[in-house]
């Protein structure tokens, strides 16, 4: 009997399946199809402080092996998700649930975390400092390590339960900023979100995308994820949770080989609504056929 457990800053998951931000929603949507407590958790749709209702229209383009997002946090604000999200997720959700925070500036990121750290329902706090697709929004505090440490920082002293920092691809040395998150507080980092990229119609001759780049997920850049978390596992000693086209159990082991102690799955979702149902199936029988008994004893074996 295999034992696909895993530990996620001193909160035991079944497994280390965890649908991404902004590819769930609040979760109970995925629950008219199949019972969503069968993941580890879920990361719930980025929150930000008051209302939001994105960029406009086209916000999504198809890419090869991908496709390109430029959505821009639309969420209804933080107590809206506080008052009517919440309490229908827990109709259907019975763990601990990740709470993803966005933000404009350090004092927004402070009160939104602060606000959902005071759930019972919430677990840890995500905090997005990667979004590519928002003008001064959370990217602009993930590219630098002296900005994401002191934000990282800001809002440890506003929570008390697990802070994750969610890292950008987008930058040229993702480890530094990873080890700075760490240093200022943070219980975990997860990374990559999505690849700054854009798509241009030739017959138009303009941008697809209304915001002209958008960030490009799927299949196509997990080869860039696991060097990232391959790079950030040498520079730090958290955990990470690792993200970024996964779509198969196969993926899941790799990227917890590069050093991940969970993975988020993303834009899989969008493809096949029953995509982290069915790789939690799967996992058995791939640990199985690569001699693996206890799944948590394989983060980071690439390393050794």
């Amino acid at each position: 009997m295999v034992d696909t457990r895993v530990d996620l800053c001193g909160i035991t998951l079944d497994n280390p399946i965890i649908p991404a931000s902004g590819t769930f929603g609040y979760g109970y949507e995925f629950a008219e199809l199949y019972d969503i407590n069968c993941p580890g958790t879920f990361s719930f749709k980025g929150t930000t402080a008051s209302p939001r209702y994105g960029n406009p229209t086209p916000r999504i383009a198809e890419a090869p092996s991908g496709m390109l997002n430029s959505v821009g946090l639309q969420n209804p604000g933080v107590e809206a998700v506080i008052s009517e999200e919440l309490p229908k997720l827990a109709k259907v959700f019975s763990k601990p649930v990740m709470a993803n925070v966005s933000g404009f500036s350090t004092e927004e990121y402070v009160r939104t975390a602060s606000l959902l750290d005071s759930q019972a329902q919430v677990g840890w706090i995500e905090l997005n400092i990667s979004c590519p697709n928002v003008h001064g929004g959370g990217a602009a505090f993930g590219t630098d390590p002296h900005t994401a440490a002191a934000v990282t920082a800001a809002v440890r002293k506003a929570v008390r339960k697990p802070l994750i920092v969610k890292l950008s691809p987008n930058v040229a040395d993702i480890a530094s900023i990873a080890a700075a998150c760490e240093d200022a507080g943070a219980d975990a980092v997860s990374l990559i979100n999505t690849v700054l990229a854009m798509r241009i119609d030739i017959k138009k001759r303009a941008p697809v995308l209304a915001n002209v780049t958008g960030g490009l997920c799927g299949s196509a850049v997990f080869p860039i994820a696991v060097r990232m978390v391959w790079q950030v596992y040498e520079a730090v000693s958290i955990p990470i949770i690792g993200m970024g086209g996964i779509s198969s159990a196969q993926d899941v082991v790799e990227m917890m080989m590069a050093g991940a102690a969970a993975v988020q799955i993303g834009s899989a979702n969008l493809v096949d609504p029953y995509i982290c149902r069915n790789i939690i199936r799967q996992l058995p029988e791939v640990m199985a056929e690569y001699s693996i008994d206890v799944l948590s004893n394989i983060t980071g074996a690439a390393h050794r």
